[in-house]
């Protein structure tokens, strides 16, 4: 039900964390060519996978960096949007350059992401899954820019879903809730606490104020839902989010 024999599929994010992750499931599901994204060249580089890849290292919020990747996506039958940076502070005290660092990978290269993909597709038709948060569905103090970035690609999704549906193209989002990615590096809550007792228990303490089901995910088991997402056997799903976050939205 997830054979992607003969696809070719873009990721982007897919130096580490959830990216990564799809990337490997994706290979080790038959994908015939995969097109990563990252701006890490290194750990692009340094990917090994048991199909055709093409590496473009490059910033997902910039418009030339996609124009230059035309003849790499051609023939492009699915992709997945997961580049995203994380951040915190509240409203009040938020300085905009913040903002707008986060808003630019998140929403802007988004946007130019699923554009490029869509282009890229045609007629032909596609599957694309945008990697959102349950912060874009669930309000919480201290995470505004985060929140509105992902609250943003939601609706996003939905709009890319209804324009793309005559070609075919099925546009889907997933909303995590705390996953274990180099992601949460960035927030220095997490960053803090994991210096004092470690990364694996600071996930562990999190999880367990934060989520009913008392765990994080792993960036596997959210690369296998997008997978579901991509494949022939949610062939009738467009504009859908699929919560994956533990209960925490309850």
């Amino acid at each position: 039900m997830t054979d992607f024999t003969n696809r070719t599929i873009l990721v982007t994010g897919a130096a580490s964390g959830i990216g990564l992750a799809t990337a490997q499931h994706l290979a080790a599901n038959d994908a015939k060519r995969l097109i990563l994204v990252d701006r890490d060249a290194d750990a692009l580089a340094a990917i090994d996978l048991p199909c055709a890849v093409d590496r473009l290292a490059g910033d997902v919020a910039d418009e030339g960096f996609w124009a230059s990747a035309g003849d790499a996506l051609a023939n492009l039958d699915a992709a997945v949007v997961n580049a995203g940076v994380a951040g915190a502070g509240p409203i009040a005290t938020l300085d905009f350059v913040e903002w707008r660092r986060i808003l630019s990978v998140n929403l802007d290269g988004a946007f130019l992401t699923i554009r490029a993909a869509m282009r890229a597709m045609g007629p032909r038709g596609g599957a694309i899954v945008a990697v959102a948060s349950a912060a874009g569905i669930k309000a919480e103090p201290g995470i505004a820019a985060y929140a509105a970035s992902k609250a943003g690609l939601i609706q996003l999704v939905r709009v890319a879903a209804k324009e793309g549906a005559r070609a075919g193209i099925r546009v889907n989002a997933i909303a995590p809730a705390g996953v274990e990615t180099p992601v949460w590096d960035a927030v220095p809550m997490f960053a803090d606490r994991a210096a004092e007792i470690g990364r694996d228990a600071a996930f562990a303490e999190l999880a367990a104020m934060a989520t009913p089901l008392g765990r994080y995910a792993k960036a596997e088991e959210i690369a296998t839902q997008i997978g579901f997402l991509l494949s022939d056997a949610a062939a009738l799903m467009t504009g859908t989010v699929l919560v994956s976050d533990g209960g925490y939205t309850l």
